[in-house]
């Protein structure tokens, strides 16, 4: 049985981690580096960095930042945020990142993920989707541009289209959940990772050591991400180890 992974998120801005509730109210985190230095100690199995504004500026993500820390890592690096082309993929490559993570813009270009796959190989692309219930909770539509545009897709159909298209791994976020510390969203969780043979990543909501038994055990995740409780010390990455060991959840040692 494969193990289950954990995966500390930095949502960067401007240079600096920031974290909020529901893609809003951000708040200074640490420093980049210093932070992925730390999990990486810690024995976190992953880390993915999101530039949170490259995609509303414009822009391709910081590669200063992207060099400075995946100089301190020796575990898997994801870069996400503004890559629009292969030119922008490449340029997140040479940074120093192991996967690149593409959203708005394979919402608007799908074959955007078939050329960076034949590229690099679809281990080294994650196709992130940002997801919310809709009013009768019968489904959850898939939104672009830092959840701020209804893509106008369903989140299992697009999860499902993005696979036949060459991504290697979904990063699933529900933004009913994100920041709001109250568990992740199991259903949307299920849903999408049923709906695909590639590994789902589950983001958002994430609060205590029980939602992380929960979406391995009850929300057919491959793993786990969260930014709050391990910005902050919450849990320490070796407690949410133990008691994932514990669950008969199967992980990699710290």
């Amino acid at each position: 049985m494969l193990c289950k992974r954990l995966i500390a998120c930095l949502d960067v801005r401007d240079g600096r981690v920031v974290k909020g509730t529901n893609f809003t109210s951000l708040r200074d985190a640490g420093d980049p580096a210093e932070l992925a230095a730390r999990y990486d100690a810690e024995g976190i199995d992953e880390v993915v960095i999101l530039d949170v504004s490259a995609t509303l500026e414009g822009r391709r993500a910081l590669a200063r930042t992207i060099e400075a820390a995946a100089s301190r890592l020796f575990i898997p690096l994801t870069v996400g945020g503004g890559v629009r082309s292969l030119d922008d993929a490449a340029a997140l490559f040479d940074a120093g990142a192991d996967k690149v993570s593409v959203n708005s813009a394979a919402l608007a270009d799908p074959a955007l993920i078939t050329r960076i796959a034949s590229r690099y190989g679809s281990q080294a692309v994650i196709v992130a989707i940002d997801a919310q219930k809709n009013g009768d909770g019968s489904n959850f539509r898939v939104f672009g541009r830092s959840g701020s545009t209804d893509a106008g897709r369903e989140s299992a159909d697009w999860a499902r289209e993005a696979w036949d298209r060459g991504a290697g791994e979904i990063l699933l976020t529900s933004i009913d959940r994100d920041g709001t510390r109250s568990g992740f969203d199991l259903p949307l969780t299920s849903r999408v990772s049923r709906a695909v043979p590639i590994p789902v990543i589950a983001s958002g909501g994430a609060g205590t050591p029980e939602h992380f038994v929960d979406v391995f055990t009850k929300g057919d995740a491959d793993a786990a991400l969260a930014a709050s409780v391990f910005h902050f010390s919450e849990h320490a990455v070796s407690t949410l180890k133990q008691t994932l060991a514990a669950a008969g959840v199967p992980v990699r040692a710290c």
